[in-house]
């Protein structure tokens, strides 16, 4: 005589060990950038969810950077842009040539003091690599070929989670693709 439960049990790992069929995968909801957040620079978290339905651009910064003065022309889309939509989060990292080896008050210095940024800032995270932030790893394995080679890279995140642009750190972030692919993204409905 056959157990019942056990009958139930090895008909559920049979189930269970069956492959997800390709349509059973696409049915399944892939994760966005709306399921990440980063530890803010001065307290709390920046949670992307939070920006749900709205574009975000994610920019990996550096103090010492030759690049430092991005800061600028991302304060001027901040500026430009904040209000109708846009959320800009600087990320610092020390990953490429050692250029953000402060800690929070030196990041701060640069950012708020220096170059006058009001948009969030994170708290110094790993970009590259195993070690990197989730959200890094998320992006590395959505757009490979649009990782970060430097500083200020630029992740433009769409209103429906997914990367929609990515820039290197060589692109101003006033440069007219930056401003045109910001300004489609808040003119989408």
């Amino acid at each position: 005589m056959i157990n019942r439960r056990h009958f139930i049990a090895s008909a559920a790992a049979i189930v269970a060990a069956r492959p997800i069929t390709a349509s059973a995968q696409s049915s399944m909801s892939r994760l966005t950038a709306y399921g990440f957040s980063f530890v803010a620079l001065k307290s709390g978290d920046i949670r992307l969810s939070d920006f749900a339905g709205k574009p975000i651009l994610i920019v990996n910064t550096a103090s010492q950077c030759g690049f430092t003065p991005q800061y600028t022309g991302l304060q001027q889309l901040w500026t430009q842009f904040g209000k109708r939509g846009l959320m800009i989060v600087g990320v610092p990292s020390n990953d490429f040539g050692g250029q953000e080896p402060g800690g929070a008050t030196e990041i701060a210095q640069t950012a708020e003091d220096d170059y006058h940024v009001t948009f969030p800032i994170a708290a110094k995270a790993v970009v590259k690599g195993p070690d990197a932030h989730p959200f890094y790893k998320w992006a590395a394995a959505a757009r490979p070929a649009d990782m970060p080679r430097w500083n200020f890279h630029k992740y433009l995140i769409g209103r429906d989670g997914y990367i929609a642009e990515a820039f290197s750190h060589s692109v101003e972030p006033t440069d007219t693709r930056v401003v045109t692919a910001i300004a489609r993204l808040l003119s989408d409905t």
